[in-house]
């Protein structure tokens, strides 16, 4: 049996920001173990800097050595005076992606899609999505359904967190429903979503436990501010050497029941059926795209597991 989204399967564990106007970020950033990469023109980077940042991403990108890095701009808003600069630039890089920030509505991504296109970037360019206003969360559904482009959903928990009023508290208890809504959305519209930023970077065991959180909930990775986040994030969003062994065993068995005629059967006391075998595969495959890049899975007795 053979999942036929096995083929969309990414690794997207470790999403990390790139200050656009640092020249030496993104030259580092090459040597970095991330999956992905934001090269961000618009937090990251004061008014008066745009231009220059927009000229060193797009250096950089023409450049390349970010091997197997999946390589995603943030660009400004279509609400600002740099969003078409912006696009124009990116229709002249080897972009992997172009993330949008502050949707609020389906019609921001088809109105900002239109003026891409106008720009001239291609047509097949993926679009992430930033998810950090309460009316994008109220709307998340919709949006993740607005335009067949939509590859991926990135929370930005620091700027809803300060819409919505709640502290940036161990658990996110304030942030948990908003954090929810969008990984059921993202899996209605099967694309993938990605955790908000873990803002102290001294704070490294609240790191890990936001991570775990993180991938209780559904997440596929975690958006990072720091290169030392990199290898945890790595850790806690790959899977664990015991689910391996699991979804070795559950396919093996699913196998086996269905060239016998059966449409069930039983791994490790539990019933299994063509959805955990599908979720199983989708377990090896991830464990193999790990495996690639040169990485292990994760330890079998860690939290959360």
């Amino acid at each position: 049996m053979t999942d036929k989204n096995l083929n969309a399967v990414r690794l997207r564990r470790s999403v990390l920001y790139l200050p656009g106007g640092n020249a030496r970020a993104l030259d580092k950033a090459r040597e970095l173990p991330a999956d992905a990469l934001i090269f961000d023109l618009e937090d990251a980077v004061a008014p008066e800097r745009k231009a220059e940042a927009r000229s060193l991403v797009s250096g950089s990108l023409r450049a390349g050595g970010y091997g197997a890095r999946e390589c995603v701009v943030r660009i400004n808003g279509p609400d600002t005076p740099w969003f078409d600069d912006d696009a124009a630039t990116l229709a002249d890089t080897p972009a992997a992606a172009v993330l949008l920030p502050k949707v609020a509505a389906p019609a921001d991504v088809r109105a900002a899609e239109s003026r891409l296109c106008a720009a001239g970037v291609a047509e097949s360019m993926p679009l992430w999505i930033m998810a950090e206003t309460a009316s994008c969360v109220l709307d998340i559904a919709a949006i993740c359904r607005s335009s067949a482009r939509i590859a991926c959903v990135v929370v930005g928990t620091s700027d809803l967190a300060r819409e919505l009023r709640v502290p940036h508290t161990p658990g996110r208890l304030g942030l948990v429903a908003a954090l929810s809504l969008c990984v059921l959305a993202a899996r209605a519209a099967r694309v993938d979503v990605i955790d908000g930023v873990h803002l102290d970077l001294d704070d490294e065991r609240g790191f890990e436990k936001s991570c775990e959180q993180g991938r209780n909930l559904g997440f596929d990775g975690k958006s990072l501010i720091h290169p030392r986040q990199v290898a945890p994030a790595n850790r806690a969003f790959s899977p664990a050497v015991e689910d391996i062994a699991h979804a070795r065993r559950v396919v093996e068995a699913w196998r086996t029941a269905h060239e016998s005629g059966q449409g069930v059967t039983v791994v490790d006391g539990r019933l299994v059926e063509s959805l955990h075998a599908a979720e199983a595969e989708r377990v090896l495959e991830l464990a193999r795209l790990v495996a690639e890049r040169g990485g292990e899975a994760a330890d079998a007795g860690r939290a959360g597991s």
